[in-house]
C-alpha cells in the first residue's frame, strides 16, 4: 500500500522555477472538501461547530479559506488571538483554550467575545481579576487514569497538565454561576492523533454523561460540548484512515442514548480538529543535495528538522515520496537527512526507498497540521516559504521564505550588526 502524491516530478519543476526548495505546500481543493464533509458529517446537530486549531496551521490564507467554509478558529496564545481577529474572526466564532494563562490573554479574548475554556480552577479569580467572568464560559475535564479503546491504551490523561478534576469542575461551575456566568461549554482532550472511529464517540460518551452530572449537581445550563481535537491521521500507508462520517453518526448515537432523554437535546457539538482538517493536504517538497556512505547510507537534503520537527522531535513516521520515481522498487536503504548539527535530524530512518540520486525531488507527506508551525531557528537555519496549490492548478504563496534580514530583525534597536 502506498501514498498517492498531490504533486508530481514534473508540477515541482514547474514550480522551483518561481520558488525554490524546500517548502510547504497545502492542497486547497482537497482542504475545502474536507471541510464540507466535517460539517456534513456533524449537520444532524443544529449548533455544530468545527473550531481549527490554529497552531497547527497559523497561515492566514488558509485561516480565511476555513472561514469562508463556516468554521471558527480554536486559540490558545495572545498572537493567535491577534491573527484570528485580523482574518475576520470575532465573537463565538473564536474558541481560546490556553494553560498558564498571562492576563493579557484573557483582557484580548474577553474584549472579542470569544468563548474562554479555563484549564484550571484557580484561573476563576485570576480571570475575574484581570478581565471579568462572562456570562458563557467553558471549562475543561481531565479525567485522569488512563484512556484505552478496547485493549489500545491511546493516551495517560492523569499525567498530562491540561484540565480539571470532576470535583473541581462540580465545584467551579457552582463558583461561576455565583459569579453571573449563565451559560456553559465543557470540554476535554485525553487522547492525541487516534486512528479510529471510536475516539470521539468514546470521548462524547464520558463528556456527555458528564453534562448530565453536572446539570443535576450545578443547575447548570450547558450550551455546549467541545470534543476538541485528536481525531488522527494515518501518517503510515498501512493504516486506515478515519471516516469522519463514521465518527459523525457515533457521536449522534450518543447524543441521542444519553443527551436527549436527560433534556439536553439542544446542546451545540463542536470540535477543534487541526490535524485531521489540514495534515493530509500538506506536503514537505525539498531537494536532495548530497548522498553519503559510510557505516549507513545517508541522504542529504535542503531540508532540516527546522521545517518539520516532529520526525527528531517524537520519533514520529512521515512516508516519503521521490518524486518520478513512484514506480520504482524500494530496494535501497537510506537516511534521510537535513544539515543541522543534531543527530536527530532525520526525516527517516533505515528507510526502504527506490535509487536516489541527487537532484532529486523528494516529496514528504501528511505535514499540513503541525508541520511548518512548529519550525524555528536553529543552526541560523531559515523556515521556507508556504504555498498553496490552487484549485485551478496555480500556486500562490501564501507565506514568502525567511531571510537573513528576519533573523537579525531582533537586534533592530541596535547597530552591532550593521
Amino acid at each position: 500500500m502506498n501514498k498517492k502524491a498531490f504533486l508530481t516530478k514534473e508540477k515541482v519543476e514547474e514550480i522551483v522555477k518561481t520558488y525554490p526548495t524546500p517548502f510547504h505546500i497545502y492542497d486547497e481543493k482537497q482542504i475545502v472538501e474536507n471541510a464540507r464533509n466535517i460539517n456534513k458529517a456533524f449537520s444532524w446537530n443544529k449548533g455544530f461547530k468545527e473550531y481549527f486549531a490554529v497552531k497547527a496551521t497559523p497561515n492566514p490564507f488558509i485561516l480565511k479559506l476555513l472561514k469562508e467554509e463556516g468554521c471558527g478558529v480554536d486559540c490558545s496564545s495572545l498572537t493567535e488571538l491577534m491573527m484570528s481577529e485580523k482574518c475576520g474572526f470575532s465573537g463565538e466564532e473564536i474558541m481560546f483554550s490556553s494553560n498558564v494563562t498571562p492576563a493579557e490573554e484573557y483582557v484580548k479574548a474577553k474584549e472579542l467575545g470569544a468563548f474562554i475554556n479555563l484549564d484550571d480552577i484557580s484561573h476563576i479569580d485570576f480571570l475575574e481579576k484581570h478581565a471579568g467572568i462572562p456570562e458563557k464560559i467553558c471549562c475543561r475535564f481531565n479525567p485522569g487514569g488512563v484512556f484505552s479503546l478496547g485493549t489500545d491504551i491511546m493516551d495517560n490523561p492523569g499525567d498530562a497538565k491540561y484540565g480539571m478534576t470532576k470535583e473541581q469542575l462540580i465545584e467551579a461551575f457552582k463558583i461561576l454561576k455565583s459569579k453571573g456566568a449563565k451559560h456553559f461549554g465543557i470540554h476535554s482532550f485525553i487522547a492525541s492523533n487516534t486512528v479510529s472511529n471510536e475516539y470521539y464517540p468514546t470521548l462524547a460518551g464520558i463528556l456527555f454523561e458528564l453534562a448530565v452530572e453536572l446539570k443535576n449537581e450545578t443547575g447548570a445550563d450547558i450550551e455546549f460540548i467541545n470534543l476538541s481535537g485528536g481525531v488522527g491521521v494515518n501518517y503510515k500507508p498501512d493504516q486506515e484512515p478515519n471516516d469522519i462520517f463514521v465518527i459523525g453518526e457515533g457521536v449522534h448515537k450518543k447524543f441521542d442514548e444519553i443527551l436527549v432523554p436527560n433534556g439536553l437535546g439542544d446542546v451545540k457539538i463542536f470540535t477543534e480538529m487541526g490535524r485531521f482538517m489540514l495534515a493530509p493536504y500538506g506536503a514537505l517538497v525539498a531537494k536532495v543535495l548530497h548522498e553519503k556512505k559510510i557505516y549507513k547510507d545517508y541522504i542529504g537534503l535542503d531540508a532540516c528538522a527546522v521545517n518539520l520537527m516532529r520526525p527528531a522531535m517524537y520519533g514520529a513516521y512521515h512516508h516519503i515520496t521521490v518524486l518520478g520515481k513512484e514506480n520504482e522498487p524500494c530496494d535501497h536503504k537510506y537516511d534521510v537527512t537535513g544539515s543541522l548539527c543534531e543527530n536527530n535530524d532525520k526525516f527517516a530512518i533505515d528507510r526502504m526507498l527506490p535509487k536516489i540520486d541527487i537532484g532529486d525531488y523528494v516529496y514528504i507527506h501528511d505535514t499540513g497540521a503541525h508541520g511548518f508551525a512548529m519550525g524555528y531557528n536553529y543552526n541560523g537555519k531559515l523556515k521556507s516559504a508556504e504555498l498553496l496549490l490552487k484549485e485551478d492548478g496555480s500556486v500562490q504563496m501564501i507565506r514568502r521564505a525567511e531571510t537573513p534580514d528576519d533573523y537579525f530583525a531582533t537586534f533592530d534597536f541596535c547597530d552591532i550588526l550593521k
